[in-house]
This record gives C-alpha cells, structure tokens and sequence, in this order.
C-alpha cells in the first residue's frame, strides 16, 4: 500500500502522505456534521427559552466565564451551545492546517477553509450581539441563516475534497443546470421565508422577548408556498436526473426525501401547536437538505484532470 496520496488541481499533483488525506477527510466531516450539531444547540436554546440562561456575553455572567451555581439549567444549555462554537473553531482550524501543505493546488479547498474560520468568528461575535440586544428576533434569524450557509460551505468541501477542483466545463444539459439552480433558489427563499416566520413565533428564546408583530398564521402560509415549489422542482429534477442517469440523481432523490419530511414535519407542527421537538427537527432537517443541494448542484459540472 503505498503511502501517499494524490490531491490534484488541474495538470499539476500534489504528494502528500495518506494520513494527511485521512486527516483532512475526517475533519472536513466532523466540520459539517458540527455544523449541524450547533443549528441543533442552538434551536435546544431557543426552544427551551434558555436564549438568556447566559446573560452576558463574552462571559456566561458579569463576574464568570461559566454557569454560576446562583444559575440555572437554562444557563447550562445556553452555555453548553456557546462551547460547540469553540469546538467548530477547533476543527476548522484543523481543516485550515491540513489545507496549508496543499492551497497552491487546491486554491479552492483553501478558500473555502478559510470562509468557514472567517464565518465562525464572525457568527461568534453575531451571538454576542443577540444576547446584549435580548435576543432581537431579527439578529437571531440572521444567525440561524448564517449556520445555514456555513453548512453550504462546509458540504462543498466534503464534496471537492477528493476531486480535482470544479471546472465550468458542464457535462449536463443548460436547462437541467438551470433547473437546479432555480431549485437552490426555491430552497433559500424556503428557508429564508420559515426563519421569517419563526420571527414571530412564541419559540423565542425567552418568555420575556418581544416578537416581531406580524401574524405567524399569515407568516406560514407564505412558507409554505416557496416550500410546494421546492418539492416541484425536486421531483421535476430528480425524475430527469434519473431518467437520464446524471450523477446528481443520487444527490437529487435524498434531497427530494428529505424535502417531503420537511413537508410533512412543517404541516404536522403548523395544526399542533409547533411542539418544540419537531420545531427543532425541522431547523435540523433544513441544514440537512442545504448539505446535499450543495454535491447535487455542483455535480453538474466537469471535474478538471
């Protein structure tokens, strides 16, 4: 077996030892999957009413980094979510590390690593904001959307990592091309629409929060339509992408399923009342169908050799 691995980017090769590889795989995962953990923290914090368990911030209190025993457990989970940002700081410093050795030919895992580190400083300060605003709806919906897109990003580098960086060269036709664009379109305007919408919900973090004012009833509705013209353009791509075996097909039905539970889970919360549960779910699910719109959609063009 030997003991090194190719990472290329165009015509020239990159040497390096399979452990570097390994290494780099298994944190650009751990970077997605935590991604995703902390929209799960976090939404643990806001349905729990914990959003000002900590109230400062840097520090949990004026006088502590951490939960005080004057504290409460809402303070516990608010600080607990504050922790897995040091943990994605971590791995994505680790990431960052593992691509230096690397960058010039892999200018694109490169830039990628060092959003991911840029937007985790960056959500980290925003988080601070939220809790010296107390938790102003709209500062806390920009966070949530934020995470959304550092998932988009951390995906596409678990998606290029083995590939050799992504030409425009496409290998599909231009209308399915623009098909899964206008179905990414549809999935943010969804998901921008849902985080409206919970801006008004009672999930806001503290009982004491003032919500935005406008009826959550309405709010809903309007979800949902962005969401049935998600599902349509799902189905609509993934039937063409089967039919004529394109390598987003794969990419597209797990998205598509995952669209439909997203359906299914919004409709049934809307008629219960949002039981914190399978709101929290359906923040989680929502990450989950950006992490595979991202491969589906970058699966459309021609990897350079």
């Amino acid at each position: 077996m030997s003991s090194h691995s190719n990472i290329s980017s165009g015509s020239r090769d990159s040497i390096v030892p399979v452990w570097h590889t390994r290494a780099l795989k298994g944190f650009s995962w751990a970077s997605l999957l935590a991604n995703i953990a902390i929209i799960g923290t976090g939404g643990t914090v806001r349905l729990t009413g914990s959003g000002l368990g900590c109230p400062t911030w840097p520090t949990c209190t004026p006088d502590s980094l951490v939960p005080t025993q004057e504290l409460d457990w809402h303070s516990i989970i608010e600080f607990g979510n504050r922790l897995m940002t040091g943990v994605l700081g971590i791995i994505a410093l680790a990431v960052l590390v593992l691509v230096l050795p690397i960058r010039k030919q892999r200018k694109d895992l490169f830039q990628l690593a060092v959003i991911v580190i840029l937007g985790i400083i960056a959500q980290a300060i925003v988080g601070g904001i939220t809790v010296h605003t107390g938790l102003n709806p709209t500062i806390v919906g920009f966070h949530y959307f934020a995470s959304i897109l550092l998932v988009g990003v951390t995906a596409a580098t678990v998606y290029l990592l083995p590939r050799c960086r992504v030409t425009k060269t496409a290998t599909v036709p231009p209308y399915f091309a623009l098909l899964t664009g206008v179905l990414n379109v549809f999935l943010m305007l969804t998901i921008i629409a849902g985080v409206v919408t919970t801006s008004a919900g009672p999930h806001s973090g503290d009982q004491n929060v003032i919500r935005s004012g406008v009826d959550a009833g309405a709010l809903a509705h309007l979800h949902s339509l962005p969401g049935y013209m998600l599902l349509a353009a799902a189905l609509l791509t993934t039937t063409i992408a089967m039919m004529r075996k394109f390598a987003a097909a794969r990419w597209l039905l797990a998205l598509t399923a995952t669209i439909l539970a997203q359906i299914v889970i919004g409709v049934y919360q809307a008629r219960t009342g949002l039981p914190p549960l399978f709101v929290g779910t359906h923040m989680v699910l929502a990450a989950v169908t950006v992490a595979l719109a991202v491969p589906a959609y970058l699966s459309n063009t021609r990897q350079a050799r």
